[in-house]
């Protein structure tokens, strides 16, 4: 009987997904990030049956903070943070996003930072049509104001008169709808904007120093703006916490950040 329940054990196999970790984690965050580490979460339960991940999600939430406080395990950061354990899971391209009616071509790194600055008022100045600049800005809490802001060399120095969204979706909603004399432009999670732009929404996306805001040149480094996507953790994290980690960099983890409109890493195990 002994040898026939080997046998058996030997020619029946244990579930692919099946996986060793075990407990619950909660992973915070305030970005665009929310539906990709929504969709990591659910794999990553279904691979680890005895793991269970929270997801404690809000635009005014500070996710560092919950972090060191011990009320989440995972902030999901844009930044890197001195005292706490930063993993890269991805890239998130930062788009340049106009209405569909604008004409101008491209941008250079320093004719975004003049239109942001309010420096450049008129699209004409930038060889586009005769309306009137409405620059969108995004709140501060939002992990793509940081980094766009340091790319550009503006931090802090965003017009004052910029009209600030939040939800991307809001944000082109707005350069949607809003019609000459004036003419909207602002930046985006690369997923979203080419969602918009795939999607037949009215907008455009301007390249920036001659590079188009596309995966392969935001992975290789090309595309300029772009920002890691990083999962913070204190110093000594939890088994839990460091396998949801490894699984945000398998192969299965770097497919859902790819299908979520992220670029993957490439590091696929």
């Amino acid at each position: 009987m002994t040898i026939l329940l080997l046998i058996l054990s030997l020619l029946i196999p244990l579930p692919a997904q099946a996986g060793d970790a075990s407990g619950q984690i909660v992973i915070a965050g305030n970005g665009p990030e929310q539906t990709m580490i929504e969709q990591l979460a659910r794999a990553f339960e279904k691979a680890n049956p005895r793991a269970y991940v929270d997801i404690l999600w809000d635009d005014n939430s500070k996710p560092v903070e919950l972090v060191k406080s011990g009320q989440a395990q995972i902030a999901v950061a844009g930044k890197e943070v001195p005292d706490l354990h930063s993993t890269q899971i991805g890239w998130d391209g930062i788009a340049i996003m106009v209405n569909l009616s604008n004409n101008t071509k491209e941008l250079t790194t320093q004719q975004v930072a003049d239109i942001f600055s309010g420096k450049v008022k008129s699209w004409s100045e930038l060889g586009g049509p005769e309306t009137k600049i409405l620059v969108i800005d995004r709140p501060r809490n939002r992990n793509i104001k940081d980094t766009f802001e340091q790319q550009i060399g503006l931090t802090g120095k965003i017009a004052d008169g910029a009209k600030v969204i939040g939800p991307d979706d809001k944000a082109i909603k707005a350069v949607v709808g809003t019609l000459p004399p004036l003419s909207p432009v602002t930046y985006i999670s690369l997923g979203p904007a080419l969602e918009a732009v795939n999607s037949g929404v009215a907008v455009r996306l301007l390249p920036v120093d001659k590079v188009e805001p596309e995966e392969p040149p935001v992975k290789d480094g090309r595309y300029k703006l772009r920002r890691p996507v990083l999962l913070l953790m204190p110093k000594s994290p939890n088994p839990t916490a460091e396998a949801f980690a490894a699984f945000a960099l398998s192969k299965e983890g770097q497919a859902i950040i790819d299908n979520e409109g992220y670029t993957p890493l490439g590091q696929q195990k």
